[in-house]
């Protein structure tokens, strides 16, 4: 089940959701009870290789080595 982080406008506080994707969109209160809260966007890394950062793909003048 994902989970989303959510924070209250009211009093600051960050704080995580597990909900179904399906309910993503509503609302949540944070767990000092406010209900002014925003969802935050997450970035999520998708592919790669354990962490490790993209080889450069080469070619051109950014990286391929044509430059001199």
């Amino acid at each position: 089940m994902p989970t989303y982080e959510f924070r209250c406008r009211h009093c600051g506080t960050t704080f995580d959701v597990k909900r179904p994707m399906s309910a993503a969109s509503e609302p949540a209160a944070c767990p000092d009870g406010h209900t002014d809260t925003v969802k935050l966007l997450s970035m999520v890394s998708l592919g790669g290789r354990g962490g490790a950062p993209a080889a450069p793909a080469g070619g051109g003048c950014c990286g391929g080595g044509c430059c001199g």
